[in-house]
């Protein structure tokens, strides 16, 4: 078995594709997702369904409530915005987490050190997305500098810790096509800022609406749509 890797794993589309990714790069899988006090929590369930269906190494869920700093629509009571359109030059939208990526990679950081392993992966893409600051391909340069600079693994150790976003140039057609080509069961996975409790997609928010672009666009149906709309047919 090759070596190992943390996963950043949040039970989406594109983080699903980059285990997907990761694995068939032969290495090691420890997927890491997080409890942070998002509204949309269901995304938990798909990741541990996606880990499990994975056979990763190890997943680890870690909890903490950033609805104590709050500043965005996905930890508050703020609604989530719905059928908008938008732009390269727009504002950061409401749904942007202040400082989320940094967090996560934090944790993944540490938990590299202590597993001995120098691969984090991220699904971070800078194209089809909703224009958040740490999606940037220039901010995951200055992390990974930082990391190599942080760390016992790379200063005492002499190892050298890499950053991957393999997604992160792709366009949300290209990345469900090359998913689908891994076998990534996306009907397992979520994208959704506002979901059901059922778990079943709003349609209407940022994430769906960017999700429902790329499976037009890459040609095929999305199975988590038909799966909540199957009920419903007669």
């Amino acid at each position: 078995m090759g070596r190992g890797a943390v996963v950043l794993l949040s039970g989406g589309l594109d983080s699903a594709t980059v285990m997907a990714l990761a694995h068939q790069q032969g290495y090691r899988l420890y997927a890491m997702s997080f409890d942070y006090g998002q509204r949309h929590a269901h995304e938990l369930d798909c990741a541990r369904a996606l880990a499990q269906h994975a056979a990763v190494v190890e997943h680890s869920v870690v909890r903490f409530d950033l609805r104590a700093i709050g500043g965005s629509a996905l930890t508050t009571s703020m609604a989530v915005p719905k059928d908008r359109e938008w732009g390269a030059t727009d504002p950061i939208p409401v749904t942007y987490v202040p400082a989320r990526n940094t967090i996560f990679l934090s944790f993944a950081l540490a938990w590299a050190e202590v597993l001995g392993v120098t691969d984090i992966f991220i699904g971070v893409n800078a194209l089809d997305y909703s224009g958040y600051p740490d999606c940037r391909p220039e901010y995951l340069r200055a992390f990974e500098h930082m990391a190599n600079r942080a760390t016992r693994l790379t200063t005492e150790g002499g190892q050298t810790l890499v950053v991957h976003a393999p997604l992160i140039d792709m366009t949300k057609a290209d990345i469900i096509r090359h998913g689908l080509s891994l076998g990534v069961d996306y009907g397992a996975t979520t994208s959704c800022y506002d979901p059901a409790a059922t778990g079943a997609p709003c349609g209407h928010c940022d994430a769906c609406i960017l999700r429902a672009r790329g499976f037009a666009a890459a040609g095929v149906a999305d199975p988590l749509v038909v799966r909540y709309q199957r009920p419903h047919q007669r």
